[in-house]
């Protein structure tokens, strides 16, 4: 179920935070099995049961999802959104000050990130695409964080294409490398390619945030699902959650 999985004790609580994988869910092929993502055509029952299970792992929370949509917008929410049902908000980044809530980002080779300060509460993710990276969506996390109190934050990059194996177009390639000059790279065989996830490892340290990277290329990981490999499939997610020490 997990890819990558971590949690921190302090005597403020815990932080949970997590990738999954394609295992242990119920979904069919093309699906299989743990895909998480309401929107790529699979068995509504199954995503849902499949979201259920991740819950379950990570002690019962509720988990907010984002409607994703390429772009840098960032939503702040509560547990009472969740609880009320409503769908999750049109953005590719979302907050929170909330203990006992997940975030949830949904990838297949973009770029998810982690963000959180244990000090002031404040926990983020962010999906990071090439055109989300570009409108710098994962600056505009960084700020809605600071904006709930956050001063000292720290991030995780999980597992995305990488460079290898992302080409594009040499136009694409080349305006990558204007905005983010770290983005730009080369296939195996030498053509235009991006690295997305080194574009937004240089945002993150142009704004002083350390990182964690976890490795993993989906193109080339089984366990994970890659839209670029596969076309029709499900989504992994990366997810952060805090939980408040019981007084």
């Amino acid at each position: 179920m997990f890819f990558w999985h971590d949690r921190r004790e302090s005597p403020s609580g815990s932080l949970e935070r997590c990738f999954t994988d394609s295992l242990d869910g119920v979904s069919e092929a093309p699906f299989s099995a743990l895909n998480l993502g309401l929107h790529v055509g699979d068995d509504e029952r199954a995503v849902r049961a499949n979201r259920e299970r991740v819950s379950a792992q990570l002690g019962g929370v509720p988990i907010a999802w984002m409607d994703q949509v390429h772009g840098a917008s960032v939503a702040e929410v509560t547990l009472a959104d969740v609880a009320s049902g409503q769908a999750g908000p049109s953005a590719d980044a979302m907050v929170s000050r909330d203990s006992g809530l997940a975030l949830g980002v949904m990838v297949a080779d973009c770029t998810p990130v982690l963000l959180s300060d244990d000090a002031a509460g404040v926990i983020g993710v962010a999906h990071a695409g090439r055109p989300g990276m570009l409108a710098g969506v994962v600056p505009a996390a960084l700020e809605a964080m600071r904006h709930l109190g956050a001063r000292d934050i720290s991030a995780v990059l999980g597992p995305s294409v990488c460079g290898r194996c992302y080409e594009v177009p040499r136009e694409m390639h080349d305006a990558a490398r204007q905005a983010h000059p770290a983005s730009a790279a080369i296939t195996w065989t030498g053509t235009p390619a991006i690295d997305v996830a080194a574009g937004v490892a240089s945002q993150l340290a142009d704004a002083g945030v350390p990182l964690e990277w976890v490795p993993g290329c989906t193109r080339e990981e089984p366990r994970l699902y890659s839209y670029r490999r596969d076309g029709a499939t499900g989504r992994f997610a990366g997810l952060i959650v805090r939980k408040a020490a019981v007084s």
